[in-house]
């Protein structure tokens, strides 16, 4: 049950995510996505991955794997088209 929950959770927290993440690939427009807050962002979910990975906790690891993928995409972005 522990895991149920913990795959809900974190497919609300990752699919929550997905619209500004398709905003922001499809017209590119980065101006109002803080480059410091998504460096912070997206180092916080690289070691919430770590996290996940150290506990042997799936559910952590799938979302923020997913997610750690997306905020990278976009801060990408962001450093390329500001």
């Amino acid at each position: 049950m522990n895991d149920v929950i913990g795959y809900i959770a974190a497919s609300l927290t990752t699919l929550s995510f997905l619209p500004q993440a398709l905003h922001t690939f499809r017209t590119r427009d980065v101006s109002g996505i803080s480059l410091g807050m998504y460096s912070l962002f997206t180092a916080g979910v690289a070691l919430w991955l770590v996290y996940g990975l150290l506990l042997g906790a799936w559910p952590i690891v799938v979302a923020n794997a997913v997610t750690l993928a997306l905020a990278l995409a976009i801060l990408v972005m962001k450093l390329r088209y500001r």
